[in-house]
Formats: C-alpha cells, structure tokens, sequence
C-alpha cells in the first residue's frame, strides 16, 4: 500500500506565495500526466519529507480533498545551500501501467585483491510496473577481479522492470587503482637505484 499524503489545492502563485507557504511548514507541489489538467498543492512538509526520503521514485496516493491521485515522485526541488526540499512534482499513474524511472545503482561484495569497484552508471533508466518500482538496482562485485566489469546485461532485475540501454554499456569496473601501482612501480625503481 503506498503511502498517503495529505494535500490542499494552492490557489497562491509565485515566489512570494511559496515562501509563504514554506513557512508555515507545508511544501509547494504539483500533480500532472495522463492527460488530466494538473493540480497545484500544498502538503505537509514533514510528512512529504519522510514518504520521499531515500526513495526518488516513491509511489503515494495524495488525497486532495477526499480525491486519491496515485503518483510517483517526478521531481524534487532542493535548495542548494540548505538542501531542504522547496517544491515537489508528482507524475499520476495507473495500476499495471509501466512507467520510466531512474533506479540508483548499489555495489555490494568486495572485489579480489587490491581491485576496487568504480561506478560508471549511478542510475540506470528502467520501465518498471507503477506499484512495484524496486528502489534500487544491486550490483554483486564479491571476488570480481582486476579489469573485469558489469555490463548492463549483467545485471540481475527484478521481475518486471526492464532497461533500454545498450546490453553492452558498462555499470561498474572492477580495477586495482592506478596511485597503488604508480606507488609499487616508484618502490621497485627506488629499490633497484640502491642495489647499485
């Protein structure tokens, strides 16, 4: 069951009334999609903060009025000083529809050796289903040695959710970094230099 937000239709535009409103603890939003004429909200601040924290592709039911939208979070507007949330987007969906998200990329395991895991995707653009949009793409690097890496038909999705990237691109590449092998390499000729 996602979670359900409680929200006000804004009748208020501009800076000034969103400063307003973010003073009185509550957060600027709008729903829109499907067609359907968007809704501009208020919500409370708090609470829209913890049903998206953590999760950039949350799936809630705003309750407008004693109406229920069911929305996936399509934006998040932060301010880049204090990193607090100023205004909020959320996309409508249908149950069973398929929608485009961004899932974030998480290596888990210890590479063999020295190697370490480097990402090259933090995300990887998905089609998932709307009411089951996983909240993370794991990537599995234990004993993966150095130059190997994780291609996008490496991956191991989740039922339901495909990617239309190239099979070929590379998520994740497993190497012994360079600064330890430029370190070794100066040792070994430090070493030599004295044994002459």
């Amino acid at each position: 069951m996602p979670v359900v937000l409680k929200a006000s239709v804004r009748t208020e535009f501009g800076k000034g009334a969103s400063r307003r409103i973010r003073r009185e603890d509550k957060l600027p939003g709008v729903v829109y999609g499907h067609g359907e004429d968007p809704i501009h909200l208020e919500l409370d601040y708090h609470d829209t903060f913890l049903a998206v924290r953590g999760n950039a592709n949350a799936l809630l039911s705003i309750d407008v009025a004693g109406e229920e939208h069911l929305v996936i979070v399509k934006d998040v507007q932060r301010n880049p000083l204090s990193r607090l949330i100023e205004h909020i987007d959320f996309l409508r969906v249908k149950k069973g529809e398929k929608v485009d998200v961004e899932l974030p990329v998480i290596v888990e395991g210890e590479p063999a050796g020295d190697a370490m895991a480097t990402l090259e995707m933090l995300q990887v653009l998905a089609k998932a289903s709307a009411t089951a949009i996983p909240e993370s793409i794991i990537v599995n690097v234990d004993g993966l040695e150095d130059g190997q890496h994780v291609t996008v038909a490496d991956l191991d999705l989740p039922a339901d959710v495909e990617v239309e990237l190239d099979p070929e691109a590379v998520v994740v590449v497993v190497a012994v970094p360079a600064m330890e092998t430029a370190a070794e390499d100066g040792e070994e000729e430090g070493e030599a230099e004295a044994a002459e």
